[in-house]
């Protein structure tokens, strides 16, 4: 894996207009190639970090260090698919080409790429009402890796689908990070999904957002379903589980030694 950092974020704070403050001197490199889940409890800033990284707001204090060009091949998939409902699943997936002033000829071999990508192929001329849940996801993805990007920002694809979808996507992702070799950087709310996905967890405290935990996944790639059962992979959720349980009380208790050798706890968060 590369030590080469992606982007760094220093000391970054954000605070809205109505006085709450979503992060407090956030730090956090994240280096090419790596999969890294952001983990902890609701309103502590993960999508914030994402959003700020994207470029869909402004951070009150801090610093956005870039290592490469990747800012330039950048996608970002929604929580929700968010498709065009009157435009087939081709259509969808152009659009970001279509914006960005490709014509149709110009754009049909990526467009068609990206779709098979997601195995979505002989869905070419569907519409939204006529796919499921996971499927308008996979469409949603295929939109974001048109552009081949580099970097991909993901804020919980797959937390509104059933976990058999999920299972099945996350795999999919992973073959797909594997191939392509992007930087991921994943919000979920889900232990499991987190330890399965990535060779990093990062667990954010609550409100204001700061790090608190850097844990590495030991595990190799690629990584099957003996993994989800495996004693590694519940020794890991355990893991997490108790950085997070900390996480959530950080105000009844400071942060002192960490709960396994392999995760990184952070010390300023009293």
């Amino acid at each position: 894996m590369s030590s080469t950092p992606t982007f760094t974020l220093n000391n970054v704070r954000k605070v809205y207009s109505n006085g709450t403050t979503a992060l407090h001197d956030l730090n956090l490199t994240i280096n090419d190639g790596q999969f890294v889940s952001l983990l902890g409890p609701s309103g502590c800033g993960k999508s914030t970090v994402l959003r700020l990284v994207a470029g869909l707001g402004k951070m009150s204090s801090g610093q956005l260090i870039w290592g490469s060009n990747a800012r330039n091949k950048l996608a970002f998939v929604f929580q929700e698919a968010a498709l065009m409902p009157w435009a087939t699943v081709e259509d969808n997936v152009r659009l970001p080409l279509k914006l960005a002033g490709m014509s149709k000829a110009a754009s049909d071999a990526a467009v068609a790429e990206a779709i098979a990508m997601v195995d979505l192929t002989g869905f070419e001329s569907c519409y939204p009402r006529e796919l499921s849940g996971g499927m308008k996801m996979r469409v949603s993805i295929a939109r974001a890796l048109v552009t081949k990007p580099e970097v991909l920002l993901m804020d919980e694809p797959f937390g509104a689908l059933d976990e058999m979808t999920r299972s099945r996507l996350n795999s999919d992702l992973l073959d797909l990070w594997q191939q392509k070799q992007w930087t991921v950087v994943f919000v979920t709310h889900n232990i499991y999904e987190a330890v399965y996905l990535s060779n990093r967890v990062i667990v954010m405290a609550a409100r204001p957002g700061r790090v608190v935990a850097d844990v590495a996944i030991e595990a190799p790639y690629p990584r099957t379903e003996e993994f989800r059962t495996s004693p590694l992979f519940n020794q890991y959720c355990r893991e997490i589980s108790a950085c997070l349980s900390r996480a959530a009380n950080h105000h009844k208790e400071p942060f002192s030694e960490s709960p396994s050798p392999r995760a990184n706890m952070v010390d300023s968060v009293a």
